[in-house]
């Protein structure tokens, strides 16, 4: 047995033991595909359901800044060549010394990147790589392999098996300063019926300020914007009876964990990875559900520590 297998089969035997909710969750996380790794822990901020908790005091005037009278959902991804690629490598991989504009709020370390690794199209140019003999997550801005010679705006460096945020006032390879590939709608997610954690999406009008988890912000002093890291949910009572199956995995996680405000952008696109198994039927249903049918969670209450993202919710 390799130790793949192995890791795997220790895992389940672990699920087993543990309590029909924690079973759940755990089911819900899911490993990255192709790894033994899990997304974070259990109980990070992430992966925890928000649909309990209170409306936050200013969701109206923030779902009036991004237009959400007049606005729907967009899922900014698909078959290629849309949504986020990720590359999964072990320590195996060649590793390389990348030059950052934003050096000074980077992580500074040798990264798995080569002339093969799949690189987001459009301008953000993002980098998503996940090692799998470590549980390590690597993420770039702006990448370039740049003829052996490589460049980024800024990377950031996660332990999948940490709740450990990066410094207060660093950027990441999102301007909230957090870790794309947690937030993305996966495929593999979708088909097994579950998705058990938050999900990116963007807004035009950002604050210059960030509510934890969120570490960075990139906004404006309009005070109408809402800041990284806001947290939103779908309203428990929108109806998903004329949804297609997989739409209401997507709009089920959306109730329960809602959407974390992670970076600029067009108002209501929200991220998941390119696969060729998207299809348009499922991507142009999601486009009908109204922005107004969310609002603003309050998850300050869940906040252990300000520096991690472990969450311990009322």
């Amino acid at each position: 047995m390799n130790r793949l297998a192995f890791d795997c089969l220790m895992a389940s035997l672990l699920v087993v033991g543990l309590p029909a909710a924690a079973r759940a969750q755990v089911a819900a996380l899911g490993p990255v595909p192709d790894t033994s790794c899990t997304v974070f822990p259990a109980d990070n901020i992430w992966n925890t359901r928000v649909d309990a908790l209170p409306v936050h005091p200013k969701s109206a005037g923030w779902l009036a800044s991004m237009q959400a009278g007049s606005t729907s959902l967009h899922p900014d991804f698909g078959p290629p060549s849309y949504g986020m690629p990720f590359d999964v490598v072990s320590n195996r991989h060649r590793t390389v010394r990348i030059t950052f504009q934003y050096a000074s709020e980077s992580d500074r370390v040798r990264y798995p990147f080569g002339p093969r690794t799949p690189i987001e199209n459009g301008s953000d140019r993002h980098a998503l790589i996940v090692n799998k003999s470590t549980c390590t997550l690597y993420e770039l801005f702006d990448a370039d392999w740049n003829h052996g010679n490589p460049t980024a705006g800024s990377g950031a460096v996660f332990d999948l098996s940490s709740n450990a945020l990066r410094p207060d006032g660093w950027t990441s390879a999102d301007a909230a300063g957090l870790p794309i590939f947690p937030g993305l709608v996966r495929f593999d997610e979708v088909k097994a019926g579950a998705i058990g954690h938050a999900i990116r999406f963007t807004a035009q009008c950002t604050r210059d300020r960030h509510l934890w988890p969120a570490r960075h912000d990139a906004g404006a002093s309009d005070r109408r914007c809402p800041p990284m890291g806001a947290r939103f949910r779908l309203k428990a009572g929108f109806d998903l009876s004329g949804f297609s199956p997989k739409a209401r995995v997507v709009l089920r996680a959306m109730k329960r964990y809602g959407l974390i405000l992670a970076d600029n952008g067009s108002d209501w696109y929200f991220q998941g990875t390119r696969d060729r198994r998207w299809r348009n039927a499922l991507l142009d249903q999601l486009k009908t559900v109204p922005a107004s049918a969310f609002e603003a969670v309050d998850v300050s209450s869940c906040m252990v520590d300000p520096d991690s993202a472990q969450a311990s919710c009322p």
